[in-house]
């Protein structure tokens, strides 16, 4: 493992959701229409100025999003959920950016991405839980299990509109990743690399 690569990949850990929010309130801001109880986000991304900025803000994002999770694999890459975390990962941001290139308009396919791209995280996020369990990190795997549940549970209820739970999934996501990016960032290099030692390899 290159701990010095993992540091540097670290800071898009960080980026990518606040980018990602700051893109979600500029559109709102440009659409007086827009209600937290009564539209889903994807509505942003449907025309005009506020499709622009919706639709480009999620394929940027993405793309941080998947910068991240080279650092993700690059640091786990000795584990088999390390592995399965970096895949998920990697496969919701292709799945974000298919949301912004497949908007609301164009039909069924933009809902079969979106629920994709929310059943990844989570789903990556337990992955990398049970990797920093088996690696000693209890406080990041306690911290990766909790943001997980959050992400899920936030659907149980009924919505008339799913804004609310589209931001909670993603911002108790976007805590985990910051928090990871920051812990990446932070260790020192040879911390890292005492941390994972090759001792687990499937």
């Amino acid at each position: 493992m290159n701990a010095k690569l993992v540091k540097w990949f670290g800071y898009f850990g960080i980026i990518a959701p606040i980018f990602g929010f700051a893109m979600v309130f500029w559109a709102i801001s440009t659409a007086p229409w827009f209600s937290w109880t009564g539209n889903a986000l994807s509505d942003l991304g449907v025309e005009g100025l506020t499709a622009i900025i919706f639709n480009d803000g999620l394929g940027m994002t993405a793309c941080l999003l998947a910068l991240f999770s080279v650092g993700v694999y690059e640091m786990t890459k000795m584990d088999i959920y390390g592995k399965a975390s970096f895949a998920l990962l990697f496969a919701a941001s292709v799945f974000l950016i298919l949301i912004g290139i497949f908007p609301e308009t164009a039909g069924r396919i933009h809902f079969y991405f979106s629920v994709a791209f929310f059943v990844t995280l989570p789903l990556a996020v337990w992955a990398f839980a049970a990797h920093a369990w088996r690696r000693g990190m209890r406080n990041m795997a306690y911290l990766s299990i909790a943001s997980g549940v959050i992400a899920t549970l936030i659907w149980m209820p009924s919505w008339d509109g799913v804004a609310i739970p589209e931001a909670v999934s993603a911002l108790s996501m976007g805590i985990w990743a910051e928090v990871l990016g920051y812990w990446m960032i932070r260790r020192d290099p040879e911390e890292v690399e005492a941390v994972y030692q090759p001792t687990v390899i499937v």
